[in-house]
């Protein structure tokens, strides 16, 4: 009896002392795209942060899920996935063939993404990174958060005062409860013109991607028959033109990415599938059914000298994880809708004035079981992504990243897409610093204070394709834009359409005049006032911000006109008779009336 008791008690003690509690700021579920750019910003906001990712790699669908070819935002590219992009060009610019241009196509190799992502958050100081650690368990704790998560065989808890939920399919809001819709929304509940009549639970297909090696002309690298292969399920591809689709994909070093539409590698899911009880069967069947397509590459097409690189160290060498395009969505604090994406100015309300990121991913539209709605997309334009999107609605301190955002299925098609999300992910990270950093909760979100976070990091709120990063007058469009005074020009180019911010066009009275009086109080009155003609000059600039400000307008003409080429960096010549250009009135409407300090709320509406 004394010894069971003794055991007992010895047994009690090694799970007092191997049990541990960690406390954290911030706690970034998942290291995927969003999930590792959230966790470097919070860390960089200087508020101490933790990233716990249940696989061996960080990067999610681009890296563990083989989606090493990115085309999208590559004209937005700043802040932290620009620091990604730019880390990416640095290590093949040397390669043959490599294209470095400022807005090419972004390609790589699968572990040198992830090992290049593992390099960066290496050096944030405030940052702690557990990888091989899935959570288990998520409650409430005051207005902060319980986390269990397995290490090392054992159980810890994590406290933290704010969770970014970054899972590839939104585990960690299911677990505490959010309420989700998926598949297509009803064009009565959203509004959107191109939503269909009726709601429908259809969800876009995955695809279990696969990265091909050309091992020679001579090479016969035939894989074993899968099991339950149907040649008969390939057959689309005999019809189809192999070598333009190898090119679509082409890699360095003899690879390609095969991530191919159809009856090739693309597999059909429900919302159902994709529950965390159902997953292992449906992710082996898919990997199944991509092993089938190189099977048949191989042995119906012959193309013996291409098979699957090993890129990845799985038993198969197929990705760690599937290509995942949707599943279900949370209830946030807003819902970006299509509109917000096609007439952001022109909506009650302005969500575009709580930007926390950028995208211009064009949707897709991925289903091989028949029946699913055809949306014929617009040329879809680059867009913001509101703060209110990231927020889930009725919790705390718990923000949504990947396929949970609060978007509506039509917006979610672009959204979703890798480099968007490593974009937002910069946004979903400041937003969680600035509530443990002011110890407030997601109630209590001030729109400008976050964005200004954003900024300081190199980061992105507007989607203006003309203006890169480089730019010297960068922050101040930025800022400008984000309040709606000078608006983008959205420019149709194929399928898709540019947002443009026109630097050197001129500024109309009657597109600024609107906003102007609803920032400034004593607006009206200089407008009736000097009543200026259609274009606004630099003359008419300069005698507005002197009736704002106070300023004695000699005096101020003077100033301006001293700094116009050296500190201003302007390349045309002062005149105050000279309609203004956009670039010039949005940095001194910036440094002289400073429109983005004027508070919004969370649907973009002015705070008196």
């Amino acid at each position: 009896m004394i010894k069971k008791l003794l055991a007992l008690l010895f047994a009690l003690n090694c799970s007092l002392t191997y049990a541990e509690t960690i406390k954290t700021d911030v706690l970034v579920i998942g290291g995927g795209a969003s999930g590792v750019s959230a966790a470097i910003q919070s860390a960089r906001s200087k508020v101490k942060t933790m990233l716990i990712e249940q696989g061996p790699w960080l990067g999610g669908s681009m890296t563990s899920g083989g989606m090493c070819i990115v085309d999208a935002n590559r004209n937005l590219s700043a802040g932290i996935y620009g620091e990604f992009r730019s880390r990416i060009v640095d290590f093949y610019k040397n390669r043959l063939g490599y294209d470095t241009t400022r807005n090419a196509i972004l390609k790589f190799e699968p572990y040198t993404g992830a090992a290049i992502l593992k390099k960066i958050t290496d050096t944030v100081k405030n940052l702690t990174v557990k990888m091989n650690t899935p959570f288990t368990t998520i409650k409430k704790d005051g207005t902060g958060w319980e986390v269990g998560i397995t290490q090392n065989g054992k159980t810890d808890v994590i406290k933290a005062k704010v969770i970014v939920d970054a899972t590839e399919l939104g585990d960690v809001a299911a677990k505490a409860n959010a309420i989700f819709t998926s598949g297509f929304d009803s064009r009565k509940d959203t509004g959107e013109a191109l939503a269909p009549e009726n709601a429908t639970n259809q969800i876009q297909d995955i695809n279990y991607i696969a990265i091909l090696k050309d091992y020679g002309r001579a090479a016969d690298r035939t894989i074993a028959k899968p099991e339950g292969y149907d040649a008969g399920k390939y057959a689309c591809l005999k019809k189809a033109d192999i070598k333009q689709l190898l090119a679509s994909g082409r890699l360095i070093n003899d690879k390609y990415m095969i991530k191919w539409s159809d009856c090739a590698n693309q597999y059909s899911v429900t919302a159902e599938d994709l529950k965390p009880e159902n997953r292992e069967k449906t992710f082996k069947l898919a990997r199944l059914h991509t092993l089938g397509l190189i099977y048949y590459l191989q042995t119906e097409l012959g193309y013996k000298n291409l098979s699957v690189s090993d890129d990845f160290p799985t038993p198969d060498h197929l990705p760690y994880i599937p290509f995942i395009r949707e599943n279900g969505r949370v209830t946030g604090l807003v819902r970006m809708v299509l509109d917000d994406v096609y007439t952001p100015y022109n909506r009650g309300s302005q969500l575009y004035r709580t930007s926390i990121g950028v995208g211009d991913a064009t949707p897709g539209q991925h289903y091989i079981t028949p029946g699913a709605p055809k949306i014929k997309y617009p040329p879809f334009p680059g867009y913001s992504i509101p703060l209110g999107a990231i927020v889930v609605k009725d919790i705390e301190n718990l923000l949504v990243t990947e396929k949970a955002l609060s978007v509506t299925h039509l917006v979610n098609g672009s959204i979703t897409y890798p480099s968007v999300q490593m974009t937002l992910g910069q946004g979903v990270g400041a937003t969680a610093a600035y509530c443990a950093f002011f110890k407030t909760t997601t109630k209590d979100l001030k729109v400008r204070v976050i964005q200004s976070e954003i900024l300081d990091f190199k980061g992105i709120l507007m989607p203006f394709a003309d203006i890169p990063r480089s730019d010297p007058s960068f922050r101040a469009i930025q800022q400008v834009g984000v309040t709606g005074l000078i608006k983008g020009i959205q420019k149709v180019n194929g399928n898709s359409a540019q947002v443009l911010f026109c630097p050197d066009t001129t500024v109309n009275t009657p597109d600024i005049q609107p906003i102007l009086n609803e920032i400034y109080a004593r607006s009206f009155l200089w407008f009736n006032r000097i009543k200026p003609a259609e274009l606004f000059t630099v003359g008419n600039l300069i005698s507005y911000i002197s009736e704002m400000t106070l300023a004695d307008p000699v005096v101020l003409q003077k100033v301006m006109q001293s700094a116009w080429k050296t500190k201003f960096k302007f390349t045309s010549d002062f005149d105050v008779k000279r309609p203004v250009t956009r670039r010039e009135f949005a940095v001194l409407a910036n440094k002289y009336l400073n429109p983005f300090s004027r508070a919004v709320d969370i649907s973009g509406k002015l705070i008196n």
